[in-house]
C-alpha cells in the first residue's frame, strides 16, 4: 500500500493510499481532514470541502494536477505539500534549490570555530577544495592496495577492539563495515538538535577531506551531498566515552547515511532515512573497506559541541562587562579601579582588555554620565570586590576562552582516525589521535572558568536587591510587600549558580575501562562538552537577570542619564522589556 508524507500548514501527515487511482485531490483532501482531525478548532475550517487548495512536490515544487492519480504522478512515500489558497508558503518550508547559495570550501586545515557555527546555522553548503580531492584519492589507492594484496590492517581487514586479531576474508570486507556501523549505534537520548546534527556531519567532513581516512571521493561527495540537502540523521546525545573517538554518537550518523535509522530534513520531518534521502534525490552509501571505521572514528562530537561552547562563552563573556557597568552605574561605584596604570603592572591580557572595555563604556569625556557626576564628591573610597575587581575576574574568563578556542580550533583541523593513512609513505599506522582528552579536559576548563561570570554577577544582583547596599527601594520595587520586585528573579539567579558548582567537576578526571580493557583510559569528554554548554546556558541566564535589574534600577535614578553607549544598552532592552512599574 503507497504512503505519502503531506505537509499542511507546518505539519507533517502520513497519508496511506489503499488504491492507487486515487486521485491528487483525494489526497489532499485526506490530508487536510488529517489535519484538521488534529486541531482544536477543526484548523479554523467547517468542513473539508471548503477548503480550496493546490498541490506540488517537495522536492522541485512542481505543481500537480488535481485530476491526475497518485500512481500516475507520484512516488511511493513521495513528499508534497498542500497550499491552502490565501496562506503563504510556510516559514520552515525550504526549497531544494535556494538561490543565492553560499559555499564554504573545506580543505582539511583552515576551518574556524565561526565557519562551523555557521554551517551548523545552515547558511552555507559545503564544497571540497581541488588539493582536498586529489589527497583523499592517493589515500584510498593505499587501502585498495591493502584489500587486493590482503594484508593483514586493523580495521579494514581485521575485526575491532578486542577482535582486533580476527582477520576476515575478502568477500565479507563490505560486510565488516555495515555490521561496524549498525552495532556501535547504540546511543541513548534525546537526539541532537538540527543545527548540532549539521555540525558534526560537517566537521566530519572536514576529517575526512585531510585525506588520512582512507575513505573513497565517491563516498565522500555523497556525504557532502546528504549535507547539502540538510538530510539529517538521528543522533542520540548519549553513549560516547570520548575513546576511541565518539564511537556512538557517529556510528549514529554513518547510520543514516546508509539508508538506516531515522533522519531528518526541513522539507521531511523526521522518517526512516531511505525515504527522506529518496525525497531529495539521493541514494544510501554503499559502504566499501575502511569506510565505515572512516566515518565513525574520531572526536567530532565533543569538538563540534565544544566550538558551540567556545562561540558562545566568548560572547556573554564581552557581554558581562556591559552588563557589569551598567550595574556599576547604578551602585554609583568609580572607575579609578580600571585605571591603565594598575592593569600595566599586572598585564595579563583579558585583564587589560576588560578594564579597556569598562574605561571605554564608563569614562569618556565624548559621553559623560550624569550618574557619575551626581556622586564625584562622594565619601566613598572604593568599591565592593563584585565591581572592583571586575578586570581580574571576568579577564582570566577572557583568557580561559582563549586558550579553548586555540585548542578546539586545532581539533577542528585535525586528522583523529585508527589506522591513519598515509599516502606519501604508502602505509597505515596504527595510533591515538581518537583520544578525545585534549577537547575534554579543555572544555572542563572552559566550564570552571566561564561559571565565575554568573557566580559574580549573582553577587551583584545581590547588591543591586539588597537595600542596604545599593540605597535603592528594596527588590527595586516601590510599592514592597505588595509587589515583590526582583526577590524571585534573584533567587533564581542563585539556583543557577548553586547548579553550575556541581557541573564544573570535571568528566575528564574519570576514566573507565572498556572494550574488554583493549580501550583502558578514556577522555569522558562528550559529558565534558555537553555540561560545558549547559553551564554556558545557565550564565547568559544569570548575567539576563542582571542586565534586567540593573536596568530597572536606573528608573529610580532618572532623570539623570548614564553615558551615551550605556544608554543604548538600556533603549534596546526596553526595546523589548517595558519598565516594571512596582
Amino acid at each position: 500500500m503507497p504512503r505519502y508524507t503531506v505537509h499542511v500548514r507546518g505539519e507533517w501527515l502520513a497519508v496511506p493510499c489503499l488504491s492507487s487511482t486515487n486521485t491528487i485531490e483525494w489526497l489532499g483532501k485526506e490530508a487536510v481532514r488529517r489535519y484538521m482531525k488534529n486541531k482544536p478548532d477543526n484548523g479554523g475550517f467547517a468542513s473539508v470541502e471548503e477548503v480550496k487548495f493546490y498541490i506540488r512536490r517537495c522536492k522541485g515544487l512542481g505543481l500537480l494536477d488535481l485530476d491526475d492519480t497518485v500512481g500516475d504522478a507520484l512516488e511511493d512515500n513521495e513528499f508534497v505539500e498542500v497550499v491552502i489558497e490565501g496562506d503563504i508558503m510556510s516559514p520552515d518550508f525550504i526549497p531544494s534549490q535556494p538561490e543565492g547559495v553560499h559555499y564554504i570550501s573545506l580543505d582539511g586545515n583552515s576551518l574556524t570555530t565561526e565557519d562551523l557555527l555557521n554551517l551548523g546555522k545552515g547558511l552555507y553548503k559545503i564544497k571540497l577544495t581541488a588539493e582536498a580531492e586529489t589527497k583523499v584519492k592517493k589515500s584510498r589507492e593505499v587501502i585498495e592496495r591493502i584489500v587486493k594484496e590482503q594484508t593483514v590492517v586493523y580495521g579494514i581487514t581485521t575485526g575491532f577492539g578486542k577482535f582486533a586479531r580476527t582477520v576476515i576474508p575478502n568477500s565479507n570486507l563490505r560486510e565488516l563495515q555495515v555490521n561496524l556501523v549498525r552495532s556501535h549505534s547504540a546511543g541513548v537520548g534525546k537526539p541532537l538538535t538540527p543545527e548540532r546534527t549539521r555540525m558534526l556531519l560537517a566537521l566530519r567532513i572536514n576529517v575526512l577531506a585531510k585525506g588520512y581516512s582512507g575513505i573513497s571521493l565517491e563516498t565522500l561527495e555523497q556525504v557532502i551531498e546528504v549535507f547539502n540537502a540538510s538530510c539529517l540523521p538521528y543522533i542520540p546525545e548519549k553513549g560516547t566515552v570520548g575513546a576511541s573517538g565518539d564511537l556512538a554518537p557517529l556510528s549514529h550518523l554513518a547510520l543514516g547515511l546508509i539508508g538506516e535509522g531515522k533522519m531528518w530534513s526541513p522539507k521531511s520531518g523526521w522518517a526512516d532515512a531511505k525515504y527522506v534521502l529518496e525525497a531529495h534525490g539521493l541514494k544510501p552509501i554503499t559502504l566499501k573497506p575502511k569506510e565505515g571505521l572512516a566515518l565513525i572514528n574520531g572526536t567530532q562530537m565533543i569538538t563540534s559541541l565544544g566550538c558551540e561552547a567556545v562561540e558562545r562563552a566568548g560572547a556573554i563573556a564581552r557581554q558581562a562587562d556591559i552588563i557589569a557597568a551598567l550595574t556599576l552605574e547604578v551602585l554609583k561605584g568609580t572607575t579609578r579601579a580600571f585605571d591603565t596604570d594598575i592593569h600595566a603592572v599586572r598585564p595579563h591580557q583579558g585583564q587589560a582588555e576588560v578594564a579597556f572595555r569598562f574605561r571605554s563604556l564608563l569614562d569618556s569625556d565624548h559621553h559623560p554620565s550624569e550618574i557619575a557626576e551626581s556622586h564625584r564628591f562622594c565619601d566613598r573610597v572604593q568599591d565592593a570586590y563584585t565591581m572592583r575587581c571586575c578586570p581580574q575576574v571576568h579577564g582570566i574568563v577572557n583568557d580561559t576562552i582563549a586558550f579553548v578556542k586555540d585548542i578546539i580550533t586545532t581539533e577542528i583541523n585535525s586528522a583523529t582516525d585508527n589506522p591513519m593513512v598515509f599516502a606519501e609513505r604508502e602505509e597505515t599506522i596504527s595510533g591515538g589521535n581518537f583520544h578525545g582528552e585534549y577537547p575534554a579536559k579543555a572544555l572542563d576548563y572552559l566550564a570552571i572558568g566561564v561559571h565565575e561570570l554568573a557566580a559574580i554577577s549573582e553577587r551583584r544582583i545581590e547588591r543591586l536587591c539588597n537595600p542596604s547596599l545599593s540605597e535603592l527601594p528594596a527588590f527595586l520595587v516601590t510599592e514592597g510587600g505588595l509587589n515583590s520586585g526582583f526577590m524571585i528573579a534573584h533567587c533564581t539567579a542563585a539556583a543557577l549558580v548553586s547548579e553550575n558548582k556541581a557541573l564544573c567537576h570535571p568528566s575528564s578526571v574519570d576514566s573507565l575501562s572498556t572494550s574488554a580493557a583493549t580501550e583502558d583510559h578514556v577522555s569522558m569528554g562528550g559529558w565534558a562538552a555537553r555540561k560545558a554548554l549547559r553551564v554556558i546556558e545557565h550564565v547568559e541566564q544569570v548575567l539576563a537577570i542582571e542586565l534586567l535589574a540593573a536596568c530597572q534600577g536606573i528608573e529610580f535614578l532618572r532623570p539623570l542619564r548614564t553615558t551615551t553607549p550605556l544608554e543604548k544598552v538600556y533603549d534596546l532592552v526596553r526595546s523589548v522589556v517595558r519598565c516594571g512599574k512596582w
